[in-house]
């Protein structure tokens, strides 16, 4: 995994410290350098950075919360998950009733995800020591094994846990959207557009992906 330091919290915030990637301002110095979006969208946000929870559960759990819903009522919908459980991990969340996660708000295919996410993690079959020495592609065929996790969420564990670098997530519907309104004036964008763009983002895509995502929604991404 990649190099975080602390954030400074709250004492009454939940017990996980949120954390950074020290690679962050050397990021955005290149990032600065190469692109003109960048060189006018970095500067809004002062200090704020990428954050990581430091939980792969967690990580995984919100991203499966937060599918195919906006990033506010992904929090709001992750606020009421959170407090059903006695702590968030998979053994708690395999105890929890089906009702009750309905009655939070969740699909009851998001209910489906959830708990077989929490099976995969309850029972070893993930190489959770291993994810730090092992490339992206061979976590991703890892992670969509489990039900309700393709390419986009296993790409967020990627940018929001592991804290990978250069992650570019074309099936994200924000940076498809944040391309074409800083890049192509509001014009449709394919892939391939999306790509040629970040050719200048190489080797910090998943940095530059954060600060398209801000460009769209002042409140921060985060799983």
């Amino acid at each position: 995994m990649a190099a975080i330091k602390k954030i400074a919290v709250d004492a009454a915030a939940p017990p996980l410290a949120l954390a950074t990637p020290d690679y962050w301002a050397e990021a955005c110095r290149h990032l600065v350098k190469k692109d003109r979006v960048m060189k006018r969208l970095i500067p809004q946000f002062g200090d704020a950075a990428l954050q990581t929870h430091g939980d792969a559960f967690v990580t995984l759990a919100r991203s499966i919360v937060g599918q195919q819903i906006s990033v506010k009522a992904a929090q709001t919908l992750w606020e009421r998950f959170v407090a059903l459980p006695r702590t968030m991990k998979p053994a708690s969340v395999l105890k929890l009733k089906i009702d009750d996660m309905r009655a939070a708000g969740l699909s009851a295919r998001k209910v489906d995800y959830l708990v077989d996410l929490a099976i995969h993690f309850e029972s070893g079959k993930l190489h959770v020591k291993d994810w730090a020495a092992m490339d992206d592609e061979a976590i991703i065929a890892e992670l969509v094994a489990i039900r309700g996790i393709g390419r986009w969420t296993a790409e967020m564990f990627l940018i929001f846990y592991l804290m990978r670098p250069n992650v570019l997530p074309l099936d994200d519907p924000g940076l498809i959207a944040g391309i074409s309104h800083n890049y192509f004036s509001g014009d449709p964008v394919s892939r391939s557009d999306a790509r040629e763009v970040a050719e200048a983002w190489k080797p910090w895509c998943s940095v530059a992906t954060w600060y398209i995502w801000r460009s769209l929604d002042p409140l921060p991404v985060a799983y």
